[in-house]
């Protein structure tokens, strides 16, 4: 296992991160096999584990919690907040309330005094990010987290929140979490360039693509949607949409450069994940031990630049094959009303 230093931190990390999405009611709900699971993971190198408390509705955080027990030391710990936790009102959000309510459900449920890294899981336009940034700023001062970042923030909001930080000399956020695969590239285009100019570390999730570049899912085969993440959203998956016709063409070009350099298709894709001098670790996030080490066979794979370019010919460098965010999309494209002047502004036809 290799490791590089999380941004300005000084916190040394695993290349390889153990994402527990998977772990609890909506994957894997075995704790006794996911705790195993996670066992495994931390004796092949991997020191870095993410999870959220919107996962399973904080059974992932149990889970994690209860496998961290005797380990939690030689863990650096990541989770999140942004997605609203069960019925009723201001229980989500990015505002000082509801972060500091649910860290301490997020400490309760991972059995630790601190968190490593605090995220903000996605933007919140309804609070204003000083706001946010503020509170973060008083949970390290508490001791309650070591340092904080956000997840899927486009460019404009990460210098955004930089800036605010330093007119209001507070804390900033030091870390990003974007999507990132060889079928989806766009954040090169530009997040990747902001948190490089910044100096921030990047835990970059979904480097297999929802599963499409796993090697599970091939032309002309039919997709198994009884589990998994098919059968989390078994639309996402049908071979008829003209999406995926695209990603099962690519896949196809992608496993003959795999075999071509003697490795899977998965290793591929997360020796690609890694390779950008911006991206400091890439999430795995297995349901099974087989998963888990079918993503771990390659963790000393490096690609050379021949590799490299032929990939970049497959997709383009900055081009993203699908939408990567199925959770989160900008107000400004899903509120009608923030796209179109009032009608007594329009002149008279």
């Amino acid at each position: 296992m290799r490791y590089r230093i999380l941004g300005g931190t000084g916190i040394e990390v695993s290349i390889h991160c153990l994402g527990t999405m998977m772990f609890g009611s909506v994957g894997n709900p075995d704790h006794d096999d996911s705790i195993r699971i996670i066992h495994a993971a931390l004796d092949q190198g991997i020191n870095f584990v993410d999870t959220a408390d919107m996962y399973s509705l904080g059974e992932s955080e149990e889970i994690v919690g209860k496998a961290l027990k005797g380990r939690r030391d030689d863990v650096v710990l990541a989770t999140k907040v942004h997605f609203h936790m069960g019925e009723g009102r201001n229980r989500g959000g990015n505002s000082r309330r509801w972060i500091l309510k649910e860290v301490e459900e997020s400490l309760k449920r991972l059995q630790t005094d601190w968190i490593d890294l605090y995220q903000i899981h996605r933007p919140d336009h309804t609070t204003d990010i000083e706001e946010t940034l503020s509170v973060l700023d008083d949970l390290v001062r508490q001791g309650k987290i070591r340092t904080f970042g956000c997840s899927t923030f486009p460019p404009e909001e990460i210098v955004e929140a930089h800036h605010v930080a330093e007119r209001r000399a507070i804390g900033r956020f030091r870390t990003e979490q974007p999507p990132y695969s060889i079928l989806a590239r766009g954040i090169e285009t530009s997040v990747l360039p902001v948190t490089q100019r910044y100096g921030m570390g990047v835990l970059v999730w979904s480097p297999l693509a929802s599963g499409f570049l796993s090697g599970r899912y091939r032309r002309g085969e039919s997709v198994d949607l009884s589990t998994g993440r098919p059968r989390l959203n078994p639309g996402r998956f049908d071979p008829s949409l003209p999406v995926n016709v695209t990603k099962l063409e690519i896949v196809e070009q992608l496993v003959e450069v795999a075999e071509g350099i003697g490795c899977t298709l998965p290793e591929l894709a997360l020796a690609f994940a890694v390779a950008h001098p911006g991206v400091t670790s890439a999430i795995i996030g297995p349901r099974t031990m087989e998963h888990l080490e079918a993503s771990l066979k390659g963790a000393s794979l490096v690609l050379d630049d021949a590799t490299l370019d032929r990939i970049d010919e497959i997709v383009p460098p900055g081009t993203n094959v699908y939408h990567p965010d199925g959770a989160w999309r900008p107000v400004s494209l899903t509120d009608p009303a923030r796209r179109r002047r009032p009608l007594s502004d329009r002149p008279a036809a």
